[in-house]
């Protein structure tokens, strides 16, 4: 999947975070290991998705 897609940090537990789709936040959360976001992330935060990587939105 290479298209971009932003993402809500809804949940950290332990070494994954939960993840809902802005677009469809009905959908059933994406469960990521934290190893491939960033580091500065937390609960609330925004994502991007893109070309297979996680960044961290500037808001």
């Amino acid at each position: 999947m290479f298209e971009k897609r932003e993402y809500l940090v809804k949940r950290l537990d332990g070494d994954y975070a939960y993840l809902e789709w802005i677009e469809e936040p009905t959908e059933e959360l994406k469960c990521v290991a934290r190893a491939l976001l960033p580091e500065e992330i937390q609960e609330g935060s925004r994502l991007i998705y893109e070309m297979m990587e996680y960044t961290l939105t500037a808001e």
